[in-house]
């Protein structure tokens, strides 16, 4: 067996946010808060301000480490909306979360500059890009003028289309030449802190998934922790032949072998469960 602990601690384990120090000594856990409605597992629940406070509120009772609050769906196919509609749906949750939660820390998920400054100067504390920052221009900038971390999700086209941009000739090779260039423009436009995420399931068919899970530790010739997004996707339900709502399990198999592969940073819909995830592989490792 690998061993656990070598998979997360040669990295680099704080981040700035506004001049704040936050440390990632241990595997952590993102929490995702959805403010739409047609996101592939839970649309609708929690796209009302009470019913995404009350969510949050619940991830904090379970231990969650960040929260990663969303607008635009990037489920594939999903629908187009303007930043303006975008903003509307994440800024009140992230304010009111803010008021509520002051210490908790925020991601705003989004691939737009213009929503991410203003998650930011109401209450973010990171951004989480899904596109690695190749669909807006300006998204390095505001990072870095912000002096806050950045999350680089490797995709290729939109999710509109990125369906359709999964043949590769070495997807990890590919994967690899793609965060290095991307990685020079962001720390060339100032930004300090970086986490890399695999993007499963954006622009990589189901086989292509799984390869890469087996594959997770080619990322550590970077020395970033790795953030890992496979909560409820299809390649765990299609692969059960069940739905989304009964993922749970698979969801918990493959956050287990994500840790033990080098991820550092699950992001779930399910905080408790993958809370007991990182204290018995922290156990089984003492």
């Amino acid at each position: 067996m690998k061993d656990f602990k070598d998979t997360f601690f040669y990295k680099k384990k704080t981040c700035y946010s506004g001049g704040k120090l936050i440390y990632f000594d241990k595997p952590a856990v993102m929490g995702i808060v959805n403010c739409t409605p047609d996101s592939f597992y839970d649309g609708g629940k929690t796209n009302t301000l009470e019913t995404a406070i009350k969510q949050i509120g619940e991830m904090v009772a379970a231990g969650v480490d960040l929260i990663d609050i969303g607008g635009y769906s990037s489920r594939p196919n999903a629908a187009d909306i303007s930043p303006e509609e975008e903003i509307n749906r994440v800024i009140p949750v992230i304010s009111e979360a803010r008021k509520r939660f002051p210490d908790l820390l925020i991601s705003i998920d989004t691939f737009r500059a213009a929503v991410a400054d203003t998650a930011i100067r109401h209450g973010a504390s990171l951004v989480n890009d899904i596109s690695g920052g190749t669909l807006d221009e300006a998204m390095f900038a505001t990072v870095a003028k912000a002096r806050v971390p950045y999350i680089m999700m490797h995709m290729r086209g939109t999710p509109q289309d990125m369906n359709t941009q999964n043949a590769y000739a070495d997807l990890p090779d590919e994967m690899i030449s793609f965060f290095s260039i991307q990685l020079q423009k962001a720390r060339t436009a100032g930004i300090r802190d970086i986490i890399l995420d695999p993007g499963f399931g954006f622009a990589k068919n189901r086989e292509q998934n799984f390869e890469l899970l087996k594959q997770l530790d080619v990322f550590k010739i970077f020395e970033l922790p790795v953030l890992i997004g496979v909560s409820r996707k299809s390649m765990i339900y299609r692969t059960l032949e069940v739905e989304p709502a009964e993922a749970l399990n698979g969801s918990t198999i493959l956050h287990t072998i994500s840790l033990l592969n080098g991820g550092d940073i699950l992001r779930v819909h399910d905080v408790k469960e993958a809370k007991e995830t990182v204290t018995l592989l922290q156990q089984l490792t003492r």
